[in-house]
């Protein structure tokens, strides 16, 4: 595959850019998300975390099933401390 294939359509991230994320000491796929920002778009990885763990198992030597998954993470919005307060002033 060419290293201009875009990898994460969400945040455009390219392949190229996932095998330097795991050149540059990324060893699963949250230090990928970390480095590249693969995974943090609309679809939270859905599309493109199957290939950023292939390529972490092809870099790496290691067989895919030896590879931690991303975690799971809920979208967070901030909520002011205002709001936070009033629950305890009741």
């Amino acid at each position: 595959m060419n290293d201009d294939l875009i990898v994460c359509r969400c945040e455009e991230v390219t392949l190229g850019e996932i095998k330097e994320a795991i050149k540059s000491g990324a060893r699963t796929v949250t230090d990928v998300k970390r480095r590249t920002r693969a995974g943090m778009g609309l679809c939270q990885g859905k599309s493109c975390e199957i290939i950023v763990l292939r390529q972490l198992s092809i870099q790496l030597g290691l067989p895919s099933k030896e590879l931690d998954p991303a975690k799971d993470r809920p979208p967070v919005r901030p909520i002011s401390f205002g709001i936070l307060g009033d629950e305890y002033n009741d």
